[in-house]
């Protein structure tokens, strides 16, 4: 999971951004062309769009999935879908 904590000043202010664990292996720029480029002067990828319409976001979704690092990262993600158990506890009476 991304650290919001290293987030990297060169990314678009905004919800998406990458972390100082980026490798620059590439996978983001290639799944998500038009929300992460390389920044050039560090040797990593940044946010420098942040995705607007549904398949931008769709492809930072599937960018961030398939990070091996995992240093892609969105604040106040949604979250987790409950589990049948949990929504079986949650329905049984007090």
């Amino acid at each position: 999971m991304a650290d919001k904590n290293s987030r990297l000043p060169q990314n678009v202010p905004g919800p998406w951004y990458v972390d100082s664990n980026c490798i620059d292996c590439d996978l983001c720029r290639e799944t998500a062309p038009s929300v992460f480029r390389r920044d050039e002067d560090n040797g990593n990828s940044i946010v420098f769009h942040q995705p607007e319409t549904e398949e931008e976001l769709r492809q930072a979704e599937e960018a961030m999935s398939g990070c091996p690092v995992e240093a892609i990262g969105k604040d106040n993600p949604s979250p987790p879908a409950p589990t049948s158990a949990s929504a079986t506890e949650s329905a049984k009476p007090s």
